[in-house]
């Protein structure tokens, strides 16, 4: 089994900034890393979690002091200097139910289980859209989970955007700690089917590289040193001419998680426009991605629960015309194709 991984360096006392969570105030001092650097760059890197434009604006604002003072973007840093930061709340938005045709594979009174169509957001944010899976989550029932606020009711995980597959709705509070709990412990067991570029020679390995803001494009993510711990399992069911059919597992739930792990292995994600080949042409609109087999535990009855989805019709077919006979075998095992 092939191990990737990065080491990361140590983290900062500081909490780390969560842009969609509550207000925060924090204290960075300037290491001898950070000497030199202009302060909108050492903030990007200190705070992954917020964008160079945003911490921008925070210092614009005199959100961001300079040892007490307001300071430009610019300004380069010496060792020692101390940066306070006070990062408000978000405004929440009003969203408005949008019934939509749901695949709900399952439901009670304590979760729902979601097969999300792929180009379906999962949660709205700017230029998302009034058509976002939470919209149309709110006009099939009110009683979802508040944790994350009126923007992500009930979203415990997301997909992205041209991810199609398996996802967990809480109905309460309650059974949202239960279930985000067993991500956070790993005992969710959430599978992918992923075509990714060249031959995989390993049967299997697993990447552990954590994973942050892009420091050259901060639109994306990376494997980066003072990232977050990320780790993916993979599998391979199917050897192609020039294209690999893995089984990826996560044991973490990081942003793009599987498409940059699989970029840091030299292997990307067919049809990704982001982290993919410059020249893809794969036929997919978007990456080859598919979240296909959930097991949880029930947060009532403890009971165990295995939930399978197919991929879309699109991907299926891809897929046959590649030739990925084991992959397609391991599906019609489950019940995912005919």
């Amino acid at each position: 089994m092939r191990r990737t991984e990065i080491p990361g360096r140590e983290r900062m006392a500081a909490e780390q900034a969560d842009p969609e969570g509550p207000g925060q105030r924090l204290a960075l001092v300037v290491d001898t890393q950070g000497e030199g650097q202009r302060a909108d760059v050492y903030l990007a890197a200190m705070l992954p979690a917020l964008s160079r434009s945003r911490i921008q604006e925070l210092i614009r604002n005199n959100q961001i002091l300079l040892n007490g003072q307001s300071v430009k973007s610019g300004r380069r840093l010496e060792e020692g200097d101390r940066l306070d930061c006070t990062i408000p709340a978000p405004v929440h938005m009003r969203i408005e139910p949008c019934p939509m045709d749901l695949a709900i594979l399952y439901e009670d009174s304590s979760l729902l289980i979601v097969n999300k169509p792929k180009g379906l957001v999962v949660h709205p944010a700017p230029g998302s859209g009034d058509r976002t899976l939470v919209h149309g989550l709110l006009a099939h029932c009110s009683d979802l989970s508040g944790i994350n606020g009126v923007l992500r009711p009930g979203i415990v995980h997301r997909l992205d955007k041209d991810t199609s597959g398996l996802l967990v709705v809480a109905k309460n509070d309650e059974a949202h700690r239960f279930l985000a709990k067993q991500i956070q412990d790993g005992t969710m067991e959430r599978l992918y089917i992923a075509v990714v570029w060249g031959v995989v020679s390993e049967p299997a390995g697993r990447v552990d590289a954590p994973i942050g803001r892009d420091p050259k494009d901060r639109q994306k993510m990376a494997a980066v040193a003072g990232g977050k711990e990320a780790s993916t399992s993979y599998t391979v069911l199917d050897r192609l001419a020039d294209k690999t059919v893995l089984q990826c597992e996560l044991h973490t739930g990081r942003t793009h998680q599987i498409r940059v792990h699989m970029k840091l292995l030299g292997h990307p994600v067919a049809g990704d426009p982001k982290y993919g080949l410059r020249k893809d042409g794969s036929p997919l609109q978007g990456q080859a991605l598919h979240a296909w087999r959930l097991s949880l535990c029930h947060p009532e009855s403890k009971e165990r629960m295995r939930f399978f989805a197919p991929p879309p019709e699109a991907f299926s077919k891809f897929l046959e015309e590649e030739g990925a006979v084991n992959t397609l075998a391991v599906l019609r095992r489950e019940g995912c194709c005919e």
